[in-house]
Formats: C-alpha cells, sequence, structure tokens
C-alpha cells in the first residue's frame, strides 16, 4: 500500500479508503490510485483486512446438491445481490452428507464470513445457533425457519405438492406414485405431506410411495426401471416426483427405454421447473419455485440482520409456488 500510495503522489490513508470506501474519495483522486494499482499489480492482503475488521466480505452459501439447476439458480442469484453490497459468495454442497455440511460450516466460521446461507440436511440446528451466537448472521435457504432464531426463505411445499397432485386428479388419474428422495430433508417431507391430503380429497385416489436415496435423474431412472417391470395393471397411471431431475430420470426409463407412452399412459409432473424440463423429449409437467427471488431474498435478509446486529428479529418469507402444465400431463 505504501508503494501504490508513493506511486499515485497520495498518502496511506487515502489509498485505504479507495479499497474500502471509495465515495469518500474524489473521483479524480480514485482513478489515480487504481491506475497506480494496476500497474503494480497490488493485491490486497484481505487476511490482514479481516483481521481488522473481524469480519470478511465473503458470505457462506452451503446448498444440498450444487448439481441441481435449482440451487445452481439460487447460487446466482444471491451473487448477483450480494455484489451490488461489495460481498462474494463462497459456494459448498453438502450432498445430503451432515458431515461435510459442517465441514462447510467449520471452514467458513475459519474464515470468518460476514454470513451464511444455508439449506439444511436434518432438523438439528444447533450448529447454525453456535455461529449465529459468535455473531455470523444465518438465513436459512429453501427451508421455512419458523419457530427458530434464523431468518429463512422458503417455498410453501405442501401447497406447490398440493397443485401437482390435483391437477393428475382432475385429468382422472387416480393411482397415484409419489417418487419422493430421502425423506429425512424437510422438503421431501412436505410434498409428501402435501400429495396426500390431495389424495385424501379424492374419492377412488391412492397414493404409493417409492422412497430413493438420492435427488438425482440416476435414481428417477431406477424407480422408472421398477415400475416399468411391472405388469400394466398394477402400474401407476401418475407419477409425481420429488424434483426435476427424479422426473427427468422416469421419463428416460418409462419412454426412452421402454415402450412406456407419456402421458397416455402414465402422466409424470415434477417439481423446481429447471431449464431441462421444458427441453425434456416429452415436455414436463413442474411445480415452480421463484429460484432468482430466492436467492435475492437470502441476501437481503442476510444484509438487515447484519445491520440490525443484537436487536433483529428473524423475518420469515414464505413464496407461493406455481404449476407449469407441459405435454407429460
Amino acid at each position: 500500500m505504501r508503494e501504490v500510495a508513493a506511486a499515485a503522489a497520495v498518502s496511506v490513508g487515502t489509498v485505504s479508503n479507495v479499497l474500502n470506501s471509495p465515495d469518500k474519495v474524489a473521483p479524480a483522486t480514485v482513478a489515480r490510485v487504481h491506475a497506480a494499482i494496476e500497474e503494480l499489480g497490488f493485491v490486497r492482503n484481505d487476511a490482514a483486512r479481516q483481521l481488522k475488521a473481524g469480519r470478511s466480505r465473503s458470505v457462506g452459501l452451503v446448498v444440498l446438491d450444487v448439481g441441481n439447476p435449482f440451487f445452481t439458480d439460487i447460487a446466482r442469484a444471491a451473487e448477483h445481490r450480494a455484489g451490488e453490497h461489495n460481498l462474494t459468495v463462497l459456494l459448498g454442497t453438502s450432498d445430503d452428507d451432515p458431515r461435510r455440511e459442517r465441514a462447510y460450516l467449520d471452514a467458513f466460521d475459519e474464515q470468518r464470513v460476514f454470513g451464511l446461507l444455508v439449506s439444511p440436511i436434518g432438523d438439528d440446528l444447533s450448529r447454525l445457533r453456535a455461529s449465529q451466537q459468535r455473531g455470523t448472521p444465518v438465513v436459512l435457504v429453501d427451508r421455512d425457519g419458523s419457530g427458530t432464531p434464523f431468518d429463512s426463505v422458503a417455498v410453501d411445499d405442501v401447497a406447490g405438492a398440493r397443485l401437482a397432485v390435483d391437477h393428475l386428479c382432475a385429468t382422472g388419474r387416480r393411482r397415484i406414485a409419489f417418487v419422493s428422495g430421502p425423506t429425512e430433508l424437510r422438503q421431501v417431507r412436505d410434498r409428501l405431506r402435501g400429495a396426500r391430503e390431495a389424495v385424501a380429497e379424492v374419492a377412488g385416489a391412492t397414493l404409493e410411495v417409492i422412497e430413493t436415496p438420492a435427488l438425482t435423474v440416476l435414481e428417477g431412472r431406477a424407480a422408472g426401471e421398477r415400475l416399468r417391470e411391472r405388469p400394466p395393471g398394477r402400474r401407476p397411471d401418475a407419477v409425481f416426483c420429488a424434483n426435476d431431475l427424479l422426473a427427468i430420470g422416469v421419463l428416460q426409463a418409462l419412454a426412452l427405454i421402454g415402450d412406456i407412452r407419456v402421458p397416455d399412459d402414465i402422466a409424470l409432473v415434477g417439481y423446481d421447473d429447471i431449464d431441462f424440463a421444458r427441453s425434456a423429449v416429452v415436455p414436463l409437467t413442474s411445480v415452480r419455485q421463484p429460484t432468482r427471488a430466492i436467492g435475492t431474498t437470502a441476501i437481503d435478509l442476510l444484509m438487515a440482520a447484519a445491520d440490525a446486529g443484537a436487536a433483529h428479529r428473524p423475518g420469515h418469507i414464505v413464496f407461493q409456488p406455481e404449476l407449469v402444465t407441459r405435454d407429460s400431463t
């Protein structure tokens, strides 16, 4: 910084202001300092800055599966909003593994991140509580945090599942299968609850639950292959999947590998409305979640919590889902 100050003919304090509070410095001086920074190849020591400030300018984001476009879209939206506040986003994926989740939280705590955005695996939030008590704002993402000390942004998954199953029943389907993914995930349990509530209101409708160990295309294909192997009379006439990746796998097993017609023989609904849903070989009916709004709102809640400090009271934002109908139903 001393070398930059000398090259720009300013004080070290002015260089510091250009880096941290450029609005306090005349635009011509800012330009001169940045020119010196570029010429000298200066990169500031952020570890030293964090030591002085006690907190970094990075946000830790932990999602269940970064390979799922749903979480990728949330991360992208959060990154854009964070950039407006001169923050960067550090991304980790837990892969539905509590040990990986904890490892990322430990690493982010060591980095003294500005805040944490977390899509937690289970219901034990004590590790997040410990971070919060150390002064790190925490926002739950894709999880309703009502009744917890954390801010949260989520979608009403019970209502989303009801939309899906109500739609299937309205098209005359009665033997419905729910390909669920791991039921320890709150999102999966809520979608199962909504499906059961919808089926209970339709005379003659039944719901079969097919649990899979992961919310992936491969697990969906495996579930679809098991359905395809059944005699026609024992197959469901509709399948609702806990996410679009499962639904795409089921579609591959039924329509591409097998000879089952979608939707004539089996109607199919996914959840999330990722880009692949509309471009599948049979465009997929899906429950849309507002991923951009989830990501930007998570950052907004984090900033509000950081600004309020100890006086903050958590806010809980719950968006309503939307059914997008396509050829699969």
